[in-house]
């Protein structure tokens, strides 16, 4: 199979296809010239479409996903030649400071700031906002841009650092977990069941391509969800079945999930 052949057949948007050609080219890239390569920071999604990319291209090793911590979201993917392991290092580590009592910044006031020095969002990972401080996970080039230009969100001054990869503060996740029985551990009644949708509701939204079972998109309902699977509502947050137990005398089976806050 040839890599446009590849790259038709794993994208799932027609927008899709440049990102994964860029990927397959990186991986060119670094089995040319036997230097590490890294692609940009990818989404959930596009990590599983890019791991769907490497599988069909038959490539099975010497590569690795990391977003700096285990559970990142955003990760970078980078190649590897034999010669550099594991131990080569595609990312940078800041930390934006304020202060104040009146300061107060979200996740999207830290996006804007970047989005407004010119920075795309394929260059940074995760932004790990905290009480007084944002940890910021990007590409190594973008370092010194940072230290030297990033000075401010909104009216909030930021005083901007670099740090090592295990002083990152990952803020506790908030999920609420929930207990509930369903008939079968098919898409639409396990999606009902997480988002407290009825379930004709959460097959409507299967239908209209807004539900992803492992970050891919699924217009199944009935496609059946196993024990550890992350389910994500387009406008809605995820989910993740993460305990399926016996059925109920009425023949339901019991779950557990927890989901995202």
């Amino acid at each position: 199979m040839d890599k446009s052949t590849i790259i038709a057949k794993t994208a799932q948007e027609p927008e899709d296809r440049l990102l994964l050609a860029r990927i397959l080219d990186k991986y060119e890239q670094m089995e040319r010239r036997n230097i590490p390569t890294a692609a940009v920071f990818l989404s959930p999604r596009e990590r599983a479409m890019a791991q769907s990319l490497l599988n069909a291209a038959g490539i099975r090793s010497g590569y690795l996903f990391d977003g700096g911590y285990p559970d990142a979201e955003r990760t970078r993917l980078l190649f590897l030649p034999d010669w550099a392991g594991e131990g080569h290092d595609a990312l940078a580590f800041l930390r934006a400071s304020f202060r104040g009592a009146d300061s107060a910044l979200s996740h999207r006031d830290i996006l804007g700031s970047l989005m407004a020095l010119g920075v795309t969002r394929e260059r940074v990972g995760d932004i790990l906002v905290s009480q007084h401080s944002v940890d910021l996970v990007a590409a190594p080039s973008l370092r010194d841009f940072f230290l030297r230009e990033w000075t401010g969100a909104g009216r909030v001054k930021l005083s901007v650092a670099e740090i090592s990869r295990e002083e990152l503060l990952v803020p506790a996740a908030q999920v609420k977990t929930i207990r509930d029985t369903v008939s079968s551990l098919r898409l639409d009644a396990v999606t009902a069941s997480a988002f407290s949708l009825s379930r004709g509701r959460a097959a409507e939204l299967i239908a209209a391509g807004r539900v992803s079972l492992d970050h891919t998109p699924c217009l199944k309902p009935d496609k059946p969800v196993n024990e550890g699977c992350t389910i994500s509502v387009r406008g809605a947050g995820k989910a993740r079945l993460t305990e399926v137990g016996g059925l109920t005398k009425k023949g339901r089976t019991g779950i557990v999930i927890e989901r995202l806050l």
